[in-house]
């Protein structure tokens, strides 16, 4: 997954989930942040960040922020790309061999899962969850509350007890990530569905990724610890 026409600039504040006050070389930008997570300790004032240019020029926010640097660290906080990136990587065979569909958006039950994946052999549910909350180079998810990723298990679960394939993939947008696990000091009840759902059948999986100022893919398994 590449991006287009990005800079770099200082951060300095967020009014509001939706923007950013960021310093640039052309001065300071008002910019749209592509993550509406809390992301507090991504977004600290004086950390560098990276922009990439929107396509519209007439847009009132001329860019997108969609990387930052912490303690070292590049981490992409672009909160639609792990299902591109899962999708193109899963589209050249990472993820199933002999895959002969993807269907995006798939519609199970109550839910509207990330995607469905056809074989030979059958469905394949998936549901994707980007990871950028890192601490000591493990990851946890998620970074706040989510009834909706919840209910997206619950789906998963049910999909497994009719004899379907479900997985849901974590995709940290962090590269050389130890583990990933359960945030349940910030939500237990995500945990515990987890928890639940993998006891069912539920399939359970973390890549982290490649990941530079301009570019995300990918890159290798890691470890989930529930």
């Amino acid at each position: 997954m590449k991006y287009h026409t990005v800079i770099s600039g200082r951060f300095l504040e967020r009014p509001n989930r939706f923007i950013a006050r960021v310093e640039t070389a052309e001065g300071v930008q008002t910019v749209h942040v592509k993550n509406t997570g809390r992301c507090r300790e991504l977004l600290v004032p004086g950390a560098t960040v990276y922009l990439e240019q929107a396509v519209n020029p007439a847009r009132k926010t001329p860019y997108d922020l969609i990387a930052v640097e912490k303690g070292g660290r590049l981490i992409n906080m672009d909160a639609q790309a792990p299902n591109k990136v899962f999708g193109e990587w899963a589209a050249a065979g990472g993820f199933l061999p002999g895959l002969t569909a993807i269907h995006c958006e798939y519609v199970y039950g109550n839910s509207r899962l990330d995607f469905c994946l056809e074989t030979e052999k059958g469905l394949q549910l998936v549901e994707v969850k980007g990871v950028t909350l890192e601490e000591n180079g493990r990851a946890r998810f998620p970074d706040a509350p989510t009834e909706r990723g919840v209910k997206h298990i619950q789906e998963l679960q049910k999909a497994v007890e009719k004899g379907l394939d479900a997985t849901l993939f974590f995709v940290v947008q962090i590269k050389d990530i130890d583990s990933v696990s359960p945030n349940d000091d910030t939500h237990p009840a995500f945990g515990a569905a987890l928890r639940e759902a993998v006891s069912r059948g539920v399939s359970v999986c973390a890549y982290d990724c490649e990941v530079t100022p301009d570019s995300l893919s990918i890159r290798r398994p890691v470890p989930v610890i529930l």
